[in-house]
């Protein structure tokens, strides 16, 4: 089968196209014929630590959806040629192997396409804002970087839970696409200039919630613009700025959460563990069409690396997805 691997240089990073051995579900395990697979930042940045040492080679991609082609033992509730989507380590291959704790039914409203921009992103959103950021119907919710994949997917699933949502980004094109999903109050900054402008728009409240894909650039920033017990999610750090100044005065008195959210360190059982909740409470909201995934591009199977460029040049919304053929 053919699949794509990536090592890191010490200039960035290596793709290449190779042709690989189809792999065996083992128990708990699914093997699925992948049409289609999602681009997310984390999975070509070496400091995230997901696809391996600088020059080691290891099949890339984090993400997909496709049919069912071999089912591992121990394995319940899934038939062969049944229509699933999922996380799963090297998902740009025509087959992949994915945990079926983690594989989770694709809505039949659902292209390919947008099926595979769902389970990273939107599994990544449930944790920020339900598991541990306790968004609540009326609160604030503040998202940096708001047309990203992650960005959008936290839009979205803060509207079906009836919160107000503030977004930032650089670009006015993008925020105006955003008005089509719900976005309440838009700012225009690529800075950390925008506390004033969400106390303004929240009548002084701030922020109950705040979702950083950006990084340490606006970390203070953030701070500023939280609300009394606000929480603050940190999901990435897209400007390489890994550190920041932390306002203890603000930390205490206002009573902040801060927390982070990454699968970088967690167990298989910890990654699948909100998966049951997750099918329960969003996916009737994607099969009702009150949340539907944009795909901004869909690139050919053998155009990676054109892939990853239109990613990483930011001009996208939502998510960039390869499509696979049915080899």
């Amino acid at each position: 089968m053919q699949s794509w691997w990536m090592r890191f240089t010490a200039d960035g990073s290596e793709l290449e196209q190779r042709d690989a051995s189809t792999p065996h579900p083992g128990p708990g395990q699914l093997l699925v014929r992948l049409r289609a697979a999602s681009l997310n930042r984390g999975e070509f940045v070496a400091s995230h630590g997901q696809s391996g040492d600088k020059g080691e080679w290891k099949p890339v991609g984090g993400e997909g959806a496709g049919e069912i082609v071999a089912i591992g033992p121990d394995v319940r509730g899934f038939r062969l040629g049944d229509r699933v989507m999922g996380r799963c380590a090297g998902a740009f291959a025509e087959r992949a192997v994915m945990e079926a704790a983690e594989a989770m039914p694709v809505p039949p409203s659902l292209s390919w396409e947008a099926a595979a921009a769902i389970p990273l992103t939107f599994l990544v959103a449930f944790d920020m804002l339900v598991l541990q950021g306790r968004l609540r119907e009326g609160d604030w919710l503040l998202v940096n970087g708001v047309s990203s994949g992650v960005g959008l997917a936290s839009l979205q699933l803060g509207k079906a839970l009836g919160a107000r949502v503030i977004g930032t980004s650089g670009s006015e094109e993008k925020l105006g696409r955003l008005k089509a999903f719900g976005l309440d109050v838009a700012i225009r900054t690529r800075g950390a200039d925008f506390a004033g402008r969400v106390m303004d728009a929240t009548g002084g409240h701030g922020a109950d919630l705040v979702v950083n894909a950006v990084g340490g650039s606006v970390f203070a920033e953030n701070l500023r613009a939280m609300a009394f017990e606000g929480r603050l999610a940190t999901v990435g750090y897209v400007d390489g700025q890994l550190h920041a100044d932390l306002d203890l005065g603000a930390l205490h008195a206002k009573r902040l959460t801060l927390f982070g959210v990454s699968n970088k360190l967690r167990s298989k059982a910890q990654r699948a563990a909100a998966v049951p909740r997750f099918e329960a409470e969003v996916l009737p909201h994607v099969a009702a069409g009150r949340i539907e995934p944009l795909v901004d591009r869909v690139y050919p199977f053998d155009q990676l690396p054109q892939a990853k460029a239109a990613m990483e040049s930011g001009a996208h919304v939502g998510k960039i997805v390869l499509r696979i053929p049915t080899g």
